[in-house]
């Protein structure tokens, strides 16, 4: 254990208050450990705080959303729905912080501004936006994947007298847009799970589609008693169940996968791909195991998907404008409700301006060309700089004052997507170069919790001061990350994914996550049995 006599005012800082802050500081906890959380929002939840805007709910079934740590919790708490909405998780996320007396360590309202490793020390220099400048030996960066705004930088922007919202960080006393004319710009996942309900309140709206996503129906439904009663049964074997699969979810239909969609006749695979598509949730995406390495193979789900929209959407020519020419997965999957029929009322209209850009936005609406529209508010449903923006929004400097915007500069390099050569005892909890959005986001964030926590551990024991990460196997994990995207179609030149930075004007385009997270978890656990193999411990 660190001696709590040095010069430091914490062992561990963390930035964050998402459910992989939560969770690290309770692990700090069952450590004994001091630790401090800093949140700059005032409560607990990270990207389930911010993300307010109307629809917003969980594209991963509530049973495998949810902590697994506590078989106490696991067996108290009961979800609402198969997929449960934003109030329903942030307001467990507000349990776990009671339950587990999380908040005593949590300092809301507090921004992170700055980092800075003390070689002498060998501790971190912390400051934030009120005044704080703390010690500690370690810092974890818990900021999630996407929790920093991706405000694009159209003309006239800031000219609209109207409302302006953003879906990433929507008002807490939520919006009433009845009797109101609204442009919403964006198609992702914000602005599909938005647009029903923003629909269903405004006099008319007006979505402005740049690039048409491929979205597949939740098939939402209240909570099936006996399914939850089944699982509550024996949560660990489902648990590991999940764990054994790509994306660390979806062992119930593991008996859906099949052999390769190219093996079956046309009528076979009409047929299947429908039973997936009436299942709903990311069924679709994971029945036929080529789909994601096979140009023709992923033709096929994706001509099934474009054939479900022309059946959904009433007007041909707005169903067109929404079928998807890009390859099917190289974005992520959208689970939407109600999102393609929402275009077959009156009052909703689609724009495309992947061929004919925004041109300004005006003080009193949005313009292309000669069509100037008038609303009374905007949505902007633009998505976040992913994986890396809430990391380099905080200068962090490491060894001789590197800068990681300087480090990172052509891109993420970490080692395991969990350090970065050059910043010692800097943790980053579903960090890029991990299986992270690829997943189930709480199955990889406990994994990464816990090796952190086992990694102090390691390190208490064995009088370690500092570790970091070694170049030569930063080099080969960033190698090893790149060569897995390649031999997937992700990295389809003509689709410009957040994965990749691509929807960020400026970004450098690379693949930041890793698909696979049995494999990556066993190497992590083959690095620590070989003593810390890659790593620097001093």
């Amino acid at each position: 254990m660190t001696d709590k006599n040095t010069s430091t005012d914490f062992e561990v800082v963390i930035v964050g208050a998402g459910f992989a802050g939560l969770y690290m500081l309770h692990k700090m906890h069952e450590a004994g450990r001091t630790a401090r959380v800093y949140e700059a929002g005032s409560g607990v939840g990270g990207t389930w705080y911010w993300n307010r805007y109307p629809g917003a709910r969980v594209d991963i079934q509530s049973v495998e959303y949810s902590y697994s740590f506590s078989e106490e919790l696991q067996q108290e708490w009961e979800w609402p729905e198969k997929y449960s909405a934003q109030p329903d998780i942030l307001k467990y996320a507000n349990h776990v912080a009671d339950r587990f007396d999380l908040r005593k360590d949590i300092q809301f309202g507090t921004r992170v501004e700055s980092a800075i490793f003390d070689e002498e020390t060998s501790s971190w220099d912390v400051t934030t936006d009120q005044g704080d400048s703390v010690k500690a030996q370690f810092f974890v960066m818990a900021t999630g994947c996407l929790s920093a705004a991706n405000k694009p930088d159209i003309p006239g922007r800031d000219n609209f007298s109207g409302d302006t919202y953003y879906t990433a960080t929507w008002p807490k006393e939520g919006v009433d847009f009845t009797g109101k004319r609204v442009g919403l710009i964006g198609t992702g996942s914000s602005a599909v799970q938005s647009t029903p309900v923003v629909a269903e309140e405004a006099e008319s709206l007006t979505v402005y589609q740049r690039t048409a996503s491929y979205s597949l129906p939740s098939n939402n439904t209240p909570t099936d008693p006996e399914f939850v009663a089944e699982i509550k049964a024996n949560y660990s074997d489902f648990r590991a169940a999940n764990r054994k699969m790509m994306a660390g979810t979806g062992a119930q239909y593991a008996a859906m996968l099949n052999d390769p969609i190219l093996t079956y006749s046309s009528e076979e695979q009409d047929r299947l791909l429908e039973a997936a598509w009436d299942k709903g949730g990311f069924t679709f995406a994971s029945v036929f195991p080529d789909v994601v390495t096979d140009y023709d193979a992923n033709e096929v789900a994706a001509n099934f998907a474009r054939k479900k929209i022309a059946e959904i959407v009433e007007d041909e020519a707005t169903a067109k404008l929404l079928m998807p020419d890009i390859v099917i997965g190289c974005k992520r999957m959208i689970i939407d409700s109600g999102y393609y029929e929402t275009f077959n009322k009156p009052n909703v209209d689609l724009v495309d301006i992947k061929n004919h850009p925004i041109d300004e936005i005006t003080e009193s609406g949005i313009r292309i060309g000669d069509d100037h529209r008038e609303f009374d508010a905007i949505i902007f449903a633009t998505g976040f700089d992913a994986m890396t923006g809430a990391i380099l929004n905080v200068d962090i400097r490491g060894r001789g004052g590197e800068s990681i915007r300087d480090a990172w500069h052509a891109g993420p390099r970490t080692y395991l997507g969990l350090t970065t050569v050059g910043f010692p005892n800097m943790f980053v909890v579903t960090g890029p170069g991990s299986p992270s959005v690829l997943t189930n986001m709480i199955v990889s964030i406990e994994q990464h919790v816990e090796w952190i926590d086992e990694c102090i551990n390691y390190m208490d024991d064995n009088e370690f001061s500092t570790i970091d990460a070694s170049l030569p196997a930063q080099d080969a994990w960033v190698d090893h990350v790149n060569k897995e995207a390649e031999n997937t179609l992700r990295t389809d030149p003509n689709c410009n994914s957040w994965y990749l930075g691509a929807n960020v004007e400026g970004k450098t385009r690379v693949f930041m996550p890793l698909a696979g997270f049995p494999a990556y978890k066993k190497k992590c656990d083959e690095v620590v049995a070989a003593g810390y193999e890659g790593f620097s411990l001093v």
